[in-house]
């Protein structure tokens, strides 16, 4: 019902821009039978005459004219819809909601994202700093960059970014202190400072003598939920802690903090990128995915793993 009243519309449209049931019937491929029965079942329906017809020409009446005016105002107001979502079809745009690793997304994503949003005026951002997993659907969010083995599941789409790797350390002052562990099993004699551990047994990947990487569980001393504070716990000296090389790496350099148990650290933890799953991919979220694609791959990128 609602498409023939569309198409009558039209109609009535063509018909009052071309004043001629003729000329209106040829530009709309239709006979001139079948389009003035189109007008009068318009006219029934809306219970007025639009039209007024002459053997040479036609005219609109009062309300053919008014009602003409609101029709134009009506399919302007669509086709400027359609060409604005046209548009948004091949240009990025939109909001997307993105979550991503405390620390890491902070120093080495987030900067990448506001130079993409410079770039396209219309994209908008939303992102959050989160270190345990999201429900992507439950919490409305678009994309996350996840460090860690990711769950099968069928509704979500995986890319590989890159590899994060961890070491032991702990600062100069602790170790003269405490002693340099030389086996996990040293490990049971020290302080150690972790994430928070979700429920689970504390532990850190270490490899066997197999050379086979396990979690080998620790004692912990002081639990902290944020990967930069931990760093900041071992550089006071607060004891050891299993931290990723981009995070440590200069203070390795600098002597500040020392690294221990080297021959048994674990294998490189994957970094994914990770969306729902849809038939079509919006250019406003394959632009985001590309953009980390391109940063995960350019030289010196912090998700290889070092």
């Amino acid at each position: 019902m609602i498409k023939n009243q569309f198409v009558e519309i039209r109609n009535f449209v063509t018909v009052a821009q071309a004043g001629s049931f003729t000329a209106a019937a040829h530009t709309l491929g239709m006979t001139g039978s079948a389009l003035s029965k189109s007008i009068m079942r318009l006219e029934t329906r809306l219970g007025t005459k639009l039209l007024h017809r002459t053997t040479r020409r036609v005219s609109l009446t009062n309300d053919g004219d008014s009602y003409l005016t609101d029709c134009q105002n009506a399919m302007a107001i669509l086709d400027e819809a359609e060409n604005r979502l046209g548009s948004e079809q091949q240009t990025p745009a939109g909001r997307v909601r993105i979550d991503l690793p405390s620390a890491f997304g902070r120093r080495y994503i987030l900067p990448t994202l506001i130079e993409l949003s410079t770039r396209y005026e219309q994209l908008e951002l939303t992102v959050t700093f989160s270190d345990r997993a999201v429900d992507l659907m439950g919490d409305g969010i678009d994309l996350a960059v996840r460090v860690g083995a990711l769950d099968n599941d069928v509704d979500l789409v995986a890319r590989r970014l890159g590899e994060q790797r961890r070491v032991i350390c702990g600062s100069p002052a602790y170790l003269a202190r405490r002693g340099v562990p030389l086996s996990a099993k040293d490990l049971a004699q020290h302080d150690c400072v972790i994430g928070w551990p979700l429920g689970q047994r504390p532990g850190w990947l270490l490899k066997n003598v197999e050379g086979v990487t396990q979690t080998h569980e620790i004692p912990v001393r002081h639990e902290i939920g944020d990967c930069e504070a931990i760093l900041a716990a071992t550089l006071a000296g607060c004891g050891l802690a299993q931290i990723p090389t981009w995070l440590v790496e200069e203070h390795l350099r600098s002597g500040a903090l020392q690294s221990v148990l080297d021959d048994q650290a674990g294998d490189d933890t994957p970094i994914h990128a990770i969306w729902i799953k849809t038939p079509y991919l919006q250019p406003k979220m394959r632009v985001v995915i590309d953009a980390l694609r391109l940063l995960a791959q350019s030289p010196g990128s912090r998700f290889r793993a070092g």
